[in-house]
């Protein structure tokens, strides 16, 4: 079904006039459909709309997708104020801010402590603006005053911070950092407190001397024309976020329904949720980790580091990588696992058709495995994600109410080119464990820019919506 124009929508919705009534990327029956118009469908499965929006740009989270996906859903679904929505895989609280915009209660569980924090920081709208903008100036002003009194050169940033840390900055910008840190955690443990630091959390990168792109860190490779070399530009660049952020809120909050209630899960979404009754749930939307091993962890290593709550790999290893599902973390250690029973019982008892499909392809990642350098994990990374999504969709399908839909953004797979349609898959695992029907609809092909490399699979991969229909 086609995307209807809405007064609603951003002004990044494109009219095209000669889009036709043949794909779908939403329900919708067709004599409502009065205008037609067409979003930008590659990029719903990434995190660029979301850059230049309220609220949702706090944290630039490339693993994220387009708030823009959610708004429609819940239009084409018609959820309205007084809903509520679920996302097991919460993130950055794209789903669930959305939602809490829009007068709709929202659920979202995550795993990732830090991850936690930012979607936490995104989702609390409830200050008084004059108190707010007060707390900003005082904090720029103590950070001035801090500044002024210090002798920069003095502080031994190299006993504060990890190397990896001191390797992304000039000694002088990191010390400057070092100083909003401190004043910000000198701050009483009060929701600014969570807002500040988040707003210090969205410069490290754009402050630091070297590449810091996502999800890895190259310290080798120095940015040209980097800003933040002074007392003055450092605690600018903090003052022009922390306005911004606050002028989000006031955007957002001038434009939302009232009553929008918004409950972050700290925990694991193949478990029971205990805060969510059965079938009392209207939509589900999410964007599950990818099969392709991308660590999640390692993303918020800089972050994590600065911030004191990690020191080492130990640290991520513990805090955060044990707590993720298979796929989302490169953490597999090979000796904790049946090589020859990898898919659990549950899973080949609930779907044997898709186990049939399966086991050959694990086997063959555990023969390519040794032939290759890295001799990566493949084999046991996807059988643990098949695994784990079985318990996640179960979860899924107990709290939606009869009748709704579930909407997952995915990518397909081919590690070490064996190709994995993790989509057709997720949909035949879905009608197994009870819901009536699946769709799945193309949003972009993936994977291009990698052509060059040749340790690269050739295999064409794309990115779509798979949904989900609770009978």
């Amino acid at each position: 079904m086609s995307i209807l124009s809405d007064n609603r929508l951003p002004v990044e919705v494109v009219k095209d006039a000669r889009c036709k009534y043949t794909a779908s990327l939403f329900d919708e029956p067709m004599e409502a459909l009065q205008e037609v118009v067409t979003l930008n469908r590659a990029n719903l499965g990434t995190f660029q709309d979301s850059l230049r929006a309220p609220v949702h740009r706090w944290f630039t989270y490339p693993a994220g997708f387009s708030y823009k996906a959610v708004e429609e859903a819940l239009r084409l679904y018609h959820i309205s104020p007084g809903m509520t929505v679920y996302d097991p895989f919460a993130g950055t609280g794209t789903t669930n801010i959305v939602a809490k915009q829009r007068g709709v209660h929202s659920f979202g569980v995550e795993a990732h402590p830090f991850v936690q924090f930012v979607a936490r920081t995104k989702l609390f709208w409830e200050f008084d603006f004059p108190t707010l903008l007060n707390e900003i100036n005082a904090l720029i002003r103590h950070i001035q005053q801090a500044m002024a009194a210090c002798d920069i050169s003095s502080i031994a940033v190299e006993h504060l911070f990890p190397e990896l840390v001191c390797k992304c900055y000039s000694r002088e910008k990191l010390a400057r950092l070092y100083l909003c840190r401190e004043a910000i955690e000198s701050l009483p443990a009060t929701p600014f407190r969570n807002f500040a630091k988040l707003g210090l959390t969205n410069l490290l990168r754009a402050t630091a001397d070297v590449a810091t792109g996502w999800p890895y860190i190259a310290p080798q490779k120095a940015k040209t024309a980097v800003k933040a070399s002074s007392n003055a530009l450092i605690i600018e660049m903090l003052r022009d976020q922390l306005y911004q952020m606050y002028g989000d809120l006031q955007a957002i909050c001038r434009s939302r329904c009232p009553g929008g209630r918004a409950m972050l899960i700290p925990g694991d979404s193949r478990q029971r949720q205990v805060d969510i009754e059965a079938e009392t749930l209207d939509l589900a939307f999410t964007s599950p980790p990818y099969l392709n091993n991308y660590d999640y962890a390692d993303r918020t290593r800089l972050e994590t580091y600065f911030w004191g709550e990690a020191k080492t790999w130990g640290d991520i290893t513990q805090q955060v990588r044990t707590r993720l599902i298979m796929s989302a973390t490169t953490q597999i250690n090979r000796s904790d696992y049946d090589e020859a029973h990898l898919l659990s019982p549950d899973f080949c008892h609930a779907v044997p058709e898709i186990t049939a499909e399966l086991k050959p392809k694990i086997a063959e990642l555990s023969r390519r495995r040794l032939t290759k350098g890295g001799k990566k994990s493949y084999d046991i990374m996807v059988a643990g994600y098949f695994n784990d999504m079985l318990k996640v969709m179960r979860e899924t399908f107990r709290v939606l109410k009869p009748g709704s839909p579930f909407l997952l953004i995915l990518g397909d797979s081919a590690p070490y080119g064996v190709y994995i349609p993790t989509d057709i898959y997720l949909g035949e695992i879905g009608k197994a464990i009870g819901f009536a029907r699946y769709k799945v609809e193309e949003l972009r092909t993936r994977g291009g820019k990698w052509k060059d490399n040749p340790q690269r699979h050739d295999v064409a991969l794309k990115e779509c919506i798979l949904t989900l229909y609770k009978g």
